[in-house]
């Protein structure tokens, strides 16, 4: 069974940064694309950001970009999303989805909550 588990969530002031965790765990063959998403009450979820298994290829929101980052820790199944500059409208849950298998299943992470509010 894969498991997807996010933490590092929370509340932080406009401007401040947070580092929010994902790992990936369980019977997983050939993990390949990790990524971000985040879904705001009465909004859809959106993408945040999403990188590939080698890294290479790295695809940012346009409300993300020059304020995030997504390194990915290979060794560990773990993808972290550094947060910089956060404001208050980057308030929603952060859900973390992989891809995994020749056949590219999905499997997503139950979310964290991250609150920009001063």
């Amino acid at each position: 069974q894969v498991q997807v588990v996010e933490s590092g969530g929370g509340l932080v002031q406009p401007g401040g940064s947070l580092r929010l965790s994902c790992l990936a765990s369980g019977s997983i063959f050939r993990l390949s694309a990790m990524g971000w998403y985040r879904q705001a009450p009465g909004k859809q979820r959106e993408l945040v950001a999403d990188i590939s298994s080698g890294g290479s290829i790295i695809n940012y929101a346009d409300s993300a970009k020059g304020r995030f980052t997504i390194p990915r820790d290979n060794a560990k199944n773990k993808v972290y999303l550094q947060m910089n500059g956060l404001r208050p409208e980057d308030t929603a849950v952060y859900f973390c989805k992989i891809r995994y298998g020749i056949e590219q299943y999905e499997t997503w992470g139950q979310g964290t909550q991250v609150n920009v509010s001063s």
